[in-house]
């Protein structure tokens, strides 16, 4: 049976999945008018915007809005915008309406393995801007050297000196051709340079970015307005050396706050259109969970994929590209760093500094960079937050939600299969003793991971253990949702597992280390954690949350061996 929505039938619109094109997004498929978004830069009228959001948020249909607003057409494009909400705001604002020459350039599509691929990529994506404005070519109030010179790019024939003053030079002829200078508009501006440091490359990539942007934005007398959207601030490069003129909007930021990603009642309304009203907790606890400034904001990919999809709770987001940050950091990551992941999976929250111009080769100098990227590229949310005199955030943070959650255990395993400190089938025989109850099982799975990871990690203490084995079952948290040292009863267990649903059994563990000891010795301390169980009542809030049947597993470390006591 087909348990897909059947959006599109009964006078409903499409779900705008993968569309960034304004105009079709709006006339063709359920849209979620952001065009107030207008509004807000022209009362402000910030000569140059940067807007940094995670990947899959919005930026590019943003970008294509204010494109198709603000840019001069033979058509007559006021039509589509009668209906939104910025036509609603009055005369003055209308009066910019197709008024100002564009540039626009989309930079998410240049990734390459050399330095030579990404310059012929940049050079097509500047002759088919080149190409939107042929206007230029027949021009009276151009000079012959200027359209030579538009001529050269335009065959595609530029070299990279020329190509990096290919804004600069676009921008001044088309200020010159319609008398009014023009908007430009960069859209994951960031993306060439990450690709760069990734592969080798990054001096050559900052160079010609460098120059490209400034000629753009820094001094420019031909520039109205300047538009950029990306991941990263990349202040460390000096990609925008000495502009001045430059106003950062983050996802620390309260300008824009809600104009990137849905909000709650956009959600809401969504869900009535396509009549899945009560799906709205499902939809929250999996795709919610994100503050950009003061919003409350919904993954806006995540969102559009699930109810077009049935009402299917899946990894929309997380799949859509690589995750490079917590792959990166997990190869250089420090004892202290691997325990606060663990503790984020656990969905507990950790203190760390923000510094929001961090770049990825800061990761090697000081791996605490880490919490920054994971802020800003989405694997994070704020929850408290206090600004520092140096301008960094000293915050209270959290993974935001189901999914995020589930690319941090995917990555985690991935790590400890790669550096071999776990096998996928010890991996799995460890899911599967917690689901059939066997303990063996689970004791036999346990001695092999031992065996593999005292090897890579040194063994202090029971925190050692118990951040292994955290780490462990935290990739089950589909099925359990897991706390660590929380009370109950008439103490603090170590480890329990809630299950998400009826019929599966509660977990509780409490775990023992010394060094040492003799088989028997351990089997004892086994048994000691196990009546520590039993003793300080460590069930009473699992009992009382109407989870009936609960196991107990007292273990006990001493170096690579482990012993498990199990009860009901």
């Amino acid at each position: 049976m087909n348990n897909y929505l059947e959006v599109g039938t009964e006078g409903k619109k499409p779900l705008p999945v993968g569309i960034s094109d304004y105009v079709r997004a709006q006339s063709e498929y359920y849209y979620v008018d952001k065009t107030i978004l207008i509004k807000e830069f022209l009362d402000q009228k910030p000569l140059v915007s940067l807007f940094t959001r995670p990947r899959r948020f919005g930026k590019t249909l943003n970008m294509d809005m204010l494109r198709v607003f603000f840019e001069i057409s033979d058509e007559d494009t006021s039509v589509y915008f009668e209906d939104k909400a910025i036509w609603k705001c009055g005369d003055a604002y209308r009066a910019h309406q197709g008024k100002y020459p564009i540039i626009f350039l989309s930079l998410k599509d240049v990734k390459f393995d050399s330095w030579a691929s990404m310059l012929d990529k940049i050079r097509g994506l500047l002759q088919a801007e080149f190409g939107r404005h042929l206007e230029l070519r027949e021009s009276e109030k151009l000079a012959d050297y200027e359209k030579e010179y538009f001529s050269k790019i335009l065959a595609g024939k530029g070299d990279e000196v020329e190509l990096a003053s290919s804004l600069e030079n676009l921008s001044a002829m088309l200020a010159r051709h319609y008398g009014k200078a023009p908007i430009i508009m960069i859209d994951e501006y960031d993306t060439p340079i990450q690709e760069g440091y990734s592969k080798d490359f990054y001096e050559e990539i900052t160079a010609f970015m460098r120059n490209f942007f400034s000629g753009a934005f820094k001094d420019n007398k031909n520039l109205s307005y300047g538009f950029l959207t990306g991941i990263l601030r990349i202040a460390h490069e000096s990609i925008f050396s000495g502009l001045n003129n430059l106003t950062v909007n983050t996802v620390m930021d309260e300008e824009y706050d809600s104009y990137f990603g849905f909000t709650p009642s956009e959600v809401r309304e969504m869900l009535e259109y396509y009549n899945v009203a009560d799906k709205e907790d499902e939809l929250k606890n999996w795709y919610d969970g994100y503050l950009f400034g003061n919003a409350e904001i919904y993954n806006p990919w995540s969102v559009i994929n699930y109810i077009s999809k049935g009402c299917s709770p899946q990894a929309y987001w997380v799949n859509t590209g690589k995750n490079e940050i917590l792959a990166d950091v997990l190869k250089i990551a420090t004892r202290e760093i691997t325990e606060t992941l663990y503790s984020l999976l656990r969905g507990e929250q950790v203190v760390a500094w923000i510094d929001q111009s961090v770049a990825y080769r800061m990761i090697p100098e000081d791996p605490s960079n880490i919490y920054s990227l994971l802020l800003v590229a989405g694997y994070l949310k704020t929850l408290k937050k206090e600004l520092q005199a140096d301008g960094t955030y000293l915050c209270e943070v959290s993974i935001p939600n189901r999914e995020v959650a589930a690319v941090y255990k995917r990555e985690v395993l991935s790590h400890l299969l790669r550096i071999g400190a776990i096998k996928r089938n010890t991996a799995n025989k460890i899911a599967e003793s917690f689901y059939t109850n066997d303990y063996k099982k689970l004791q036999k799975s346990l001695e092999e991971y031992m065996d593999k990871s005292i090897s890579f990690y040194d063994a202090g203490a029971e925190g050692f253990y118990h951040g292994l084995v955290l780490g462990l079952i935290a990739l089950m948290d589909d099925y359990y949702k897991i706390q660590s040292n929380r009370e109950s009863g008439d103490g603090r267990y170590d480890i329990s597992l809630m299950p998400r649903e009826k019929g599966c059994p509660g977990i509780i563990m409490e775990l023992k280390w010394k060094k040492g000891l003799s088989e028997d010795e351990l089997s004892s301390l086994s048994e000691e954690a196990l009546i520590q169980i039993e003793d300080k009542n460590y069930d009473s809030q699992m009992r009382a949350d109407g989870v009936e049947c609960i196991l107990k597993f007292g273990i006990a470390f001493s170096g690579k061996k482990v012993k498990i006591a199990e009860g009901k």
